[in-house]
């Protein structure tokens, strides 16, 4: 495959080196284990956190005489995972044996796609802070995901788990069009993102059904690729930045010292926070893949494709755009509501028929908020949407106060109960008669004659008047009341 530079090189995103600015060059390869209840080419469970080996069928333990089936679910998600992609979506595909050590793979070869993937070229767009990158996509391929060796289990001798043994992965390769840590971070994020939306890999990196190979090169800004060097099983976002980071200081580090990288596989040492050798270049194995003999070409129509496509979700990106242009959201709300299907979800169902920004604001600042604070997840939240949109129902009402709203949530966070029945019942309604709250303007005018003066000079000063007045209404008075009414008596209108 000839590589092709499609990135103009951007001065903000260069290494700094002794002798000169280097440009990072990085592209991905992120195995996503695909949701389904059976293994690519078993019955077998593919339930997480069964005791080992629970998970096994005859085909995956390779008995004699057990052939492989394809399961057609894996095979729908990974077309829809290609279609979320805007990927090409190969009609005829083709498994082939990639022939390899694998421990923990009892067939001692693995079942993949390589000179013919089910999914061809695609992009992902990613918001940055000061431009959008599309970053291309190479393919997508399915294949088995190998086993578990366990070394620590005994003093001689390692253990195998196979119950991951046969599991479908897609494995989704990048173009390297990747130029810093940022991007790559952004990247893998956004992939998950999709993923997760598609319902097509849970993206549970700690579970390790999504994990990456991060290639990362180095070179003057513009010139040649340099050689690369794959980094493993990287299986945080967080780690994903440091790999990268680490890896092109090490390079640079090398190079401007007058030597050459060697092209290796490396591991990444979250403890140290460095990279180290795995194998050389030179003890990487000649795959031969060769098409399996078991198993007939992958074939399906257009309309089948075509009937996939119409069943899939709003994505992120549109979604993100609707909310931008249908609610009036700023950008960087709708990438915080939009990051998880089912915040997105959350939000719309508080803002329906509502003030939407209102919405937004509460939903982002004080209900996610609350749940990081506690640890919590969306699904575990004592508060519900439909009562969260009442709150906000409340506030635009003008029945209660943004300061009162605040005093309401935390009762319905930790008692629970109907937000309108508790400002009735424990009397929280915000004072909006104006007899009443001009006693109150009267008092604190009559008590700080020197502070109206300066106020007459410097109008901010109303905003003293304005907390005094709330303080000693206890977060009842209307506040655009009784702003209104003090600008009268000082005299500011």
């Amino acid at each position: 495959m000839t590589l092709v530079d499609v990135r103009t090189p951007d001065p903000k995103k260069f290494i700094k080196g002794a002798t000169g600015d280097w440009e990072i060059v990085i592209g991905m390869e992120v195995h996503a284990q695909v949701t389904s209840q059976a293994k690519l080419f078993s019955g077998a469970s593919t339930e997480f956190g069964k005791d080992p080996n629970d998970n096994v069928s005859l085909v995956d333990a390779a008995m004699p005489g057990m052939l492989p089936v394809i399961n057609e679910e894996c095979v729908r998600q990974a077309i829809r995972t290609g279609l979320g992609l805007k990927s090409e979506i190969n009609l005829k595909s083709v498994f082939e044996r990639k022939n390899y050590f694998f421990p923990d793979l009892p067939q001692g070869y693995q079942i993949s796609q390589f000179k013919q993937p089910i999914v061809g070229e695609g992009k992902i767009l990613l918001d940055m802070p000061d431009e959008q990158v599309e970053i291309g996509v190479e393919r997508l391929h399915l294949e088995q995901d190998a086993g578990k060796s366990m070394h620590d289990q005994h003093p001689s001798m390692s253990y195998i788990d196979l119950n991951r043994s046969g599991v479908a992965l897609m494995e989704i390769v990048s173009k390297p069009d990747i130029r810093s840590s940022d991007e790559a971070k952004a990247y893998f994020t956004k992939l998950r993102i999709i993923l997760r939306y598609l319902g097509t890999c849970d993206g549970n990196m700690d579970q390790g059904s999504m994990r990456a190979d991060v290639n990362v090169s180095v070179r003057r800004p513009g010139g040649e690729f340099g050689t690369r060097c794959e980094i493993k099983n990287v299986n945080s976002i967080r780690f994903v930045g440091q790999a990268i980071e680490y890896e092109a200081r090490r390079q640079v580090a090398i190079l401007e010292d007058g030597g050459k990288i060697n092209q290796e596989t490396r591991l990444f040492d979250a403890v140290k926070g460095e990279t180290r050798s795995m194998r050389s270049k030179e003890e990487a194995h000649d795959y031969r893949y060769f098409p399996d003999p078991d198993l007939l070409p992958l074939e399906f129509t257009q309309a089948y494709v075509d009937e996939l496509a119409r069943d899939l979700p709003e994505l992120p990106d549109d979604k993100k755009n609707r909310f931008i242009k249908d609610h009036g959201l700023s950008a960087y709300d709708a990438d915080i509501l939009v990051a998880e299907k089912a915040s997105a979800d959350f939000f719309e169902d508080v803002a329906k028929g509502r003030d939407a920004k209102l919405a937004a604001n509460w939903v982002i600042n004080e209900f996610f908020g609350r749940l990081n604070k506690e640890g919590q997840d969306l699904s575990e939240s004592p508060v519900s949407a439909e009562q969260l949109g009442a709150i906000v129902d409340l506030i635009k009402e003008g029945v209660i106060s943004g300061k009162i709203a605040k005093d309401l949530f935390e009762i319905v966070w930790t008692e629970g109960g109907d937000p309108s029945k508790i400002v009735e019942e424990r009397g929280m309604k915000q004072v909006t008669d104006l007899g009443a709250i001009e006693t109150i303007v009267d008092t604190i005018i009559a008590a700080n004659p020197e502070k109206v003066e300066q106020a007459k000079d410097k109008p901010g000063l109303l905003g003293w008047f304005v907390g005094q007045v709330m303080k000693q209404s206890q977060g009842k008075a209307n506040p655009q009341a009784v702003s209104d009414m003090l600008k009268q008596k000082i005299g500011l209108e």
